[in-house]
């Protein structure tokens, strides 16, 4: 099966909201074993939506539009739909009745101007939304040439999208698809898709002929997603435990986590088991490995506590930092890392700390220390190790990089047989 994504709203063109539902859908769809062969995006113009649906049906065996499925003027999509297909719009009673309710649950009546939101085109099956009002859609059509397609229409709220997806787009996906589709998700973190790669070798060695490997680079890890496609399950499962087995054993202490693990996750669930626990000591990074590491639920069993330390005198009062390591070798420095670490560690009496101090930029490097620069330190029992990291010029990505690879060295300060560094 492929797919074409359809996006409607003059919001979308101005800047003024980000189209994530694009992406969401493509990669839930490629999971599904859908391939996605179209992305496009108008406003709310019924002659920019009818020309974009015409070129979806004649690219895909399935057009998903998002957006303009409300009762204000601009939702236009259902109307245009309809009409580009030769549809009547019929009020369904049983979405009103569910429009109904979801006011009264919040102690309101019905304004009439939500009658709108039941008008679906004829022969479309009304898919419920649980968490909104507008329902989406799914109609089984022809498109000009006569050939079957599949038109889904869904809320552009992306939470709303996101939910009528789960619960009745992908099982009907299910229902259409010959064969299986399968997945393996492996994390790797310390180092880039080149590298990753690079030792991974030979990939149709790995992969054979019934294999695909995505490599789905983030902030300081790589997502690598082995798919197999065929007719037999069983076969698809040992084809997939093979390369899985031998990702492994290339990558080493490099796999951090696997399926939908974050980093933090993954190192959330090393410490448990292991039953240490961790702080950190904050500098360039301003409190992003500590927001990372408390977005996991459960983080109190590991995660004490964390001190942002961005002045000197605060490395000093709160850490510990003594002032002559500042004065002789500067805020971004080695020792003054490894102070940091330690205090962290002294503070709050956990089995580790990890600090991190640089320069995120985009002003304030020098020639000795430019942007980017940044030196990360971990503290356990058994000492302190330092390392000093080159970033890029931009300061959210310098960010959010330290952030990953400090947790990153704290997962590997863990395994006796990895190194930091």
């Amino acid at each position: 099966m492929t797919a074409a994504f359809l996006t409607v709203g003059d919001e979308l063109l101005i800047g003024q909201t980000v189209n994530t539902n694009a992406a969401w859908l493509a990669a839930r769809f490629n999971a599904e074993g859908v391939d996605v062969v179209r992305m496009e995006t108008v406003g709310d113009d019924a002659g920019a939506i009818a020309a974009a649906l015409a070129r979806a049906l004649e690219a895909a065996d399935i057009v998903v539009m998002t957006g303009g499925l409300g009762p204000t003027r601009d939702d236009i999509t259902k109307r245009t739909v309809a009409d580009a297909l030769g549809l009547r719009l019929v009020r369904d009673e049983g979405v009103i009745r569910d429009v109904e309710a979801y006011f009264a649950r919040r102690g309101r009546p019905m304004d009439p101007v939500n009658l709108p939101i039941g008008d679906v085109p004829e022969g479309f099956e009304v898919l419920p939304n649980p968490v909104g009002t507008a329902p989406g859609l799914w109609g089984e059509v022809t498109d000009s040439a006569g050939r079957p397609r599949v038109v889904v229409m869904m809320p552009g709220v992306p939470y709303e999208m996101k939910q009528i997806t789960e619960t009745a787009v992908e099982p009907r996906l299910a229902a259409r698809r010959d064969g299986v589709v399968l997945h393996r998700t492996l994390l790797t973190a310390g180092e880039g898709e080149t590298m990753i790669a690079e030792r991974l070798g030979d990939l149709d060695d790995l992969l054979g002929d019934a294999l695909t490997l995505a490599f789905l680079p983030e902030l300081g890890t790589v997502r690598l997603r082995i798919t197999a496609k065929g007719a037999d399950r069983a076969a698809a499962e040992a084809a997939l435990d093979r390369a899985e087995g031998l990702m492994r054993e290339r990558l080493g202490h490099r796999v951090a986590g696997e399926g939908t693990d974050t980093l933090e996750q993954a190192l959330g669930r090393a410490l448990v088991e292991k039953g240490l626990t961790l702080a950190v000591a904050e500098s360039c990074t301003g409190g992003a490995v500590a927001a990372r590491l408390t977005a996991v639920a459960g983080a109190s069993r590991y995660f004490l506590g964390g001190v942002v330390a961005y002045s000197n005198e605060a490395k000093e009062a709160l850490l510990g930092v003594p002032h002559d390591l500042l004065e002789e070798h500067g805020a971004v420095s080695e020792p003054v890392a490894r102070a940091m670490a330690e205090g962290a560690r002294r503070a709050f009496g956990t089995d580790l700390a990890v600090a991190t101090t640089g320069v995120a930029g985009p002003t304030g490097g020098s020639e000795e220390k430019p942007v980017g620069t940044v030196w990360i330190a971990v503290a356990d029992a058994a000492g302190t190790r330092a390392a000093c990291l080159r970033f890029t010029n931009d300061r959210t990505l310098n960010i959010g990089l330290a952030a990953s690879v400090a947790m990153n060295h704290v997962r590997l300060s863990l395994d006796p047989v990895s190194t930091v560094g």
